[in-house]
């Protein structure tokens, strides 16, 4: 099983969703919570932060974990594990994702999202007000 982290970052109560430009088949071009994969020895905290730096050019700062979703995908098994998150610094530049849009919590189910990060939505919709 893979461990993935997610952030949570919300400005004017609205959530911080990113479409995909790259990776699995089976995300691309799906709408997800930027985040990424978990390193060897990395805690979850860290590597939300160093993910979130590495995709968007943003300095964020993990506050809390919120909730998970273990979800199987055809080629793999994830563990989807959702972090409220601070922004702090930087401007938006784009590396694995088309675009991103701040959308309503309670709008976020509207977007193709990510099968894995279907659960998500609807805890942040209903739960995160």
């Amino acid at each position: 099983m893979i461990k993935v982290v997610a952030c949570l970052i919300e400005k004017e109560n609205r959530v911080l969703i990113a479409k995909r430009s790259t990776g699995d088949e089976s995300v691309l071009n799906k709408w997800e919570f930027p985040g990424g994969k978990v390193e060897p020895g990395e805690k979850e905290e860290q590597a939300i932060e160093r993910e979130i730096k590495e995709e968007f050019e943003l300095v964020i700062k993990t506050r809390k974990f919120i909730i998970n979703n273990v979800y199987e995908y055809p080629n793999k098994k994830v563990d989807l594990r959702l972090y409220w998150c601070d922004y702090i610094a930087g401007d938006f530049k784009l590396h694995d994702h088309s675009e991103y849009v701040w959308v309503e919590k309670e709008n976020v189910l509207n977007y193709d999202l990510a099968p894995a990060d279907i659960p998500l939505a609807i805890y942040v919709k209903e739960n995160c007000v």
